[in-house]
């Protein structure tokens, strides 16, 4: 009898978010609020009153969209975190609907993201489109991925 062996590719098993305590999130540092990842730009905690905890309000803009969430938690309770990765990229070549050819370091291709409409997006064209050998760097969370940055090397 011969036996067949199959093996199955499955992702990392990586998480996308992982907790922390509010209490420990700092101006600046990354969570998860109404399911979106944002940039913390405030955080202001009130102190213990008569009943209960005291409390963290948590301001933050959405890496990816820009708006604005705010949220109230106890200081004590946990908080989803978002895991971000960024990778630098060499931009290939921008096709006429936007979307972009990058190469990463081992060279492989990567054809599924747009140039972002906005400044940072228009400063990356112009460099690539006089000339420039431009570096682009792509963030990731929870899913999504979106051009952040471009400079020239």
């Amino acid at each position: 009898m011969e036996h067949e062996e199959t093996v199955d590719i499955v992702a990392s098993g990586a998480s996308e978010t992982y907790p922390s305590q509010v209490g420990s999130l700092k101006k600046g540092g990354y969570c998860v609020l109404r399911g979106h990842p944002v940039k913390i730009m405030e955080i202001a905690t009130a102190k213990v009153g008569k009943h209960g905890s005291a409390k963290a309000k948590i301001t933050g803009i959405d890496v990816f969209t820009s708006n604005k969430y705010e949220e109230i938690h106890p200081t004590s309770h946990n908080i989803d975190v978002p895991n971000i990765s960024r990778i630098d990229y060499t931009l290939v070549d921008i096709a006429r609907d936007g979307f972009v050819s990058l190469m990463d370091e081992q060279g492989n291709t990567k054809e599924d993201l747009k140039l972002p409409e906005d400044e940072e997006g228009a400063k990356i064209r112009d460099l690539f489109e006089n000339g420039a050998t431009v570096s682009v760097t792509v963030m990731k969370a929870m899913g999504q991925e979106r051009i952040m940055a471009g400079k020239e090397i």
